[in-house]
């Protein structure tokens, strides 16, 4: 846990590399005002880039005077208890009955009694169980029935057995909005078989950086598109706003997310800062929320990410002035993942600026939550968050609860179709499911007109991919990242093997699964599935846009080799650049991530039985093909001299294109590591910046020579010229941590053959009175740290010394050398007065910590 911590707020600290103190200059607006101001008059003055919107279900005053009533009967306890939201390992119902909790949720991975194979009926017990609890009023409190929320962002991907959609980069290339309505139904009716309120979907992003590890939760980096789609996903998800059944049986609450611009961050890091305009943020990354809110969405999420290095968890302008007030949104807005602890100044159990901010409801998942609701407390308590403030968030809360019904509509198993196993991976889902596969598939190449093909052939269908349910559903499927999955995990769905064997034998023909790609007689023609692995946020990030599948050209070079037609079906969650793989195919198509239902693919690359066109291809990029594999920007309107496959390409059955060979060249320049890499030599060098978080997290770019912060104080000081190193001086009031960081990657891991090492001299004049950690960062979850406590505990007073860690050691721990955000950075709690000079990378160096 505390490695999840620290990496949360070293992700904090590297949003705002380089923008500490950005003015109005950078953001393009005026400062805000009070900050716990929730009047359009006390807020700032909104651009006229905004446009004035209204929320498509419109307030009834009837609802509004029920939720006077309740304000006026709640004690500030239970109010500040509806602002917290608790995921179910963290919480029990007798939690929620104590506490008035207002929200619960489930993370990825998580499941009722920790049961990954938990039925309908366990997780409709659950519900029953915290709902009753929230309806207790047995220490005189007032019944307000939680709400249960889920990441069901592809279907109700943590359920066994329900349908799981193709991720949205696949749904985009369908061009089709009123399936994405028809998907959002079906997710909700499954959704609320098990009892759950509320779905945190849809993702609005327009991803304009690849490398981002959720790109396949965009739908386009067009944002014209995504504002087609969110609206339709929210009316089928809630229903149509004006319709009898809104929010009523088979529909939930949806969410728009990540508010805002989180496809937007610079070098595509997960959780990153978007630097960008103003007009550029309206322009391309809120489109998608204004069709939402016209849709009537309910909830939006704020985004991990920041704007011009302001916290979205702690931007007012954006939350309460553009959102609430100008965009007209009037249901409530949720924090991500423990994402208040960010801010400026915030912790994970304290942070009353993203209330004041317009924050309505703390997602707080571990158990430290109840010391964030004791110092929630104390802060309304004594105005710091003031009334008004704290009535317009539970006002929010409430007015939400009441539009869904929840007050009447009893426990989640009274509800109509609560523990309707038939709805999970229902036929009709299932159908539009295997339509959306179909819809989805794009054709990049079909030399020879190779595609469709014959049922009844002899049919070598190779690759890990081929009969893998879990790959070809990518992340959040089952469990947060896709993995640890087998097929039996996924009853009821079919994989792409599935479907094509299901084909060719009922037409006569044969079909051989053969991962290896080996077979004893000749195949007519060979379908090669293969791709990414599953993966979600943080995880997802690269460093460049090269496909590392080595073993997978191999194979499909060994085919060609033998004259035998070669089918790649390519599994992806971004564009990547496949141009040899693509090369040593006759055709190619790209699958991406297509879900439970498989099969869809055999209904598009194989004839009918009367030999004629089955289903052409419907699908159309929506996102631009690289040419190459360096990370370049490759987005609709720019130049299409680095696309491969520009925006909006697709081939068809009526085609007739013969793809020429593509070049071969990646256009990466390789290293061996072989020269030392300076990070810090008299300054820090590019593209890294001195950084500090102090023990209050608050975040700073240090670029003046004395600088005293919480727990911490740095001086620039002479060792052989003037002011050619660091002296860091803790004082121990608390976790602090300095160190070198940036907002692109370094490819560090081609020291890791060279004995390479984190190298750097180093002076203590105080020895710590406390653990300290020498780390490297390449993202939230991704980084390792290695204690050098004993060293420096083991160093002569006012003496230097050369220190090499060892990054294989780094690497076995964790940290992704090929994509390093921080090569170098020392945390501690304790006292320390330590000064460093000249940090580099080497090889070839003896290192004084090893590990194994």
């Amino acid at each position: 846990m505390k490695k999840r911590i620290l990496l949360g707020v070293i992700s904090g600290l590297i949003a705002g590399a380089g923008l500490a103190g950005c003015s109005e200059s950078s953001s393009g607006r005026k400062a805000a005002a009070d900050p716990s101001s929730n009047t359009a008059g006390g807020g700032a003055e909104v651009s006229a880039h905004w446009p004035q919107l209204h929320s498509g279900i419109a307030k009834d005053p009837a609802v509004e005077a029920r939720i006077d009533e309740l304000l006026g009967k709640m004690s500030i306890e239970e109010k500040v208890g509806q602002m917290i939201q608790v995921e179910i390992r963290a919480a029990t119902p007798d939690d929620v009955k104590q506490y008035h909790i207002g929200s619960i949720l489930n993370g990825g991975g998580a499941f009722p009694y920790d049961n990954k194979h938990a039925s309908v009926a366990d997780w409709v017990a659950l519900a029953d169980a915290y709902y009753n609890a929230s309806m207790d009023t047995s220490d005189g409190g007032v019944a307000i029935p939680m709400i249960w929320g889920t990441d069901a962002v592809h279907g109700h991907n943590n359920v066994i057995g329900a349908t799981l959609f193709p991720h949205n980069i696949a749904l985009g290339a369908a061009h089709n909005p009123e399936l994405l309505r028809e998907i959002g139904a079906a997710t909700a009716a499954e959704v609320s078989a098990t009892g759950i309120d509320w779905v945190f979907a849809p993702t609005l992003a327009v991803v304009r950086d690849d490398r981002w590890g959720r790109t396949y939760e965009s739908y386009s980096e067009d944002p014209e598109l995504v504002r087609d789609y969110g609206g339709k996903m929210v009316e089928g998800m809630q229903g149509a706003a004006g319709a009898e059944d809104l929010l009523q049986g088979k529909h939930v609450i949806a969410t728009a997310k990540h508010y805002l611009a989180d496809g937007g961050t610079l070098n595509g890091i997960d959780r990153g800062d978007a630097i960008i305009s103003e007009e550029e943020l309206v322009r391309l990354h809120a489109q998608g929320y204004f069709s939402a809110i016209e849709s009537g969405v309910q909830t939006v999420m704020a985004s991990f990410s920041s704007w011009n290095g302001e916290k979205m968890h702690g931007n007012k302008y954006l939350m309460t002035d553009v959102l609430k007030h100008r965009l007209g949104f009037d249901g409530f807005i949720v924090g991500d993942w423990a994402g208040h602890q960010f801010v400026n100044g915030c912790s994970n159990v304290s942070c009353p600026q993203s209330i004041n901010a317009g924050l309505d409801m703390f997602m707080a998942p571990d158990p430290s939550w109840k010391e964030l609701y004791k110092n929630t407390l104390a802060q309304a308590k004594s105005g710091e968050i003031s009334p008004e403030r704290l009535d317009d968030a539970v006002r929010r809360i409430l007015r939400v609860k009441i539009r869904a019904g929840l007050f009447e509509n009893g426990a989640p198993s009274a509800r109509a179709f609560a523990a309707d196993e038939s709805l999970i991976g229902a036929p009709a889902h299932r159908a539009i499911a295997r339509q959306a596969v179909r819809e989805s598939l794009v054709l990049l190449k079909n030399n020879g007109n190779l595609l469709p093909l014959a049922r009844n052939q002899r049919v070598l269908v190779a690759g890990d991919g081929a009969d893998n349910i879990g790959k070809q559903s990518g992340g959040w499927s089952i469990t947060w990242q896709g993995t640890g999955n087998q097929n039996s995990d996924f009853p009821g769905a079919t994989s792409v093997y599935g479907g094509i064997a299901e084909v060719v034998q009922a037409a006569g023909g044969v079909a051989e699964l053969s991962v290896d790609g080996s077979f004893e007689q000749k195949p007519d023609v060979a379908i090669v599935v293969f791709g990414e692995d599953p993966y979600a946020e943080m995880q997802g990030d690269v460093s460049h846009l090269d496909y590392k599948g080595e073993a997978d050209l191999v194979l499909l070079q060994k085919l060609r080799a033998q004259n035998i037609p070669v089918v790649s079906l390519f599994i992806t969650g971004r564009p990547l650049w496949v141009n040899p793989e693509i090369n040593a195919s006759d055709a190619f198509v790209t699958i991406w991530q297509p879900g439970t239902e498989g099969a869809g693919v055999a209904d598009v690359i194989f004839r009918n039985a009367a030999g004629e066109v089955n289903h052409d291809f419907k699908g159309k990029l929506t996102f631009s093909w690289p040419n190459d594999a360096q990370p370049t920007l490759r987005n609709r309107g720019d130049s299409d001299a680095h696309a491969q496959f520009s925006y909006g390409y697709g081939l068809n059955y009526v085609d007739s294109v013969e793809v020429a060979a593509l070049s071969e060249q990646s256009g990466l320049t390789a290293t061996d590591g072989e020269q030392a890499l300076a990070v810090f030599n008299g300054r820090a060098l590019d593209p890294w910046s001195f950084q500090v978080t102090d023990a209050g997290n608050h975040h700073s770019v240090i670029s003046s020579s004395v600088v005293k912060l919480q727990g911490i104080s740095v001086q620039s000081v002479d060792r052989n010229v003037q002011e050619d190193s660091r002296r860091l001086q803790w004082n121990g009031e608390g976790n602090a941590i300095a160190g070198f960081f940036a907002n692109s990657r370094t490819d560090l891991s081609s020291y890791l053959g060279n004995r390479g090492a984190l190298v750097f001299d180093v002076k203590v004049d105080a020895a710590p009175s406390d653990a300290v950690n020498l780390g490297i960062y390449c993202g939230m979850d991704c980084g390792a740290e290695q204690s050098i406590t004993e060293l420096l505990k083991g160093a002569v007073p006012g003496e230097w010394k050369t220190v090499a860690v060892d990054l294989q050691c780094l690497a076995d721990a964790g940290a992704k050398l090929d994509m390093v955000l921080s090569p170098f950075y020392v945390r501690t709690a304790g006292a320390l007065d330590m000064t460093v000079h000249n940090i580099h990378i080497a090889s070839n160096a003896d290192a004084d910590i090893r590990c194994g």
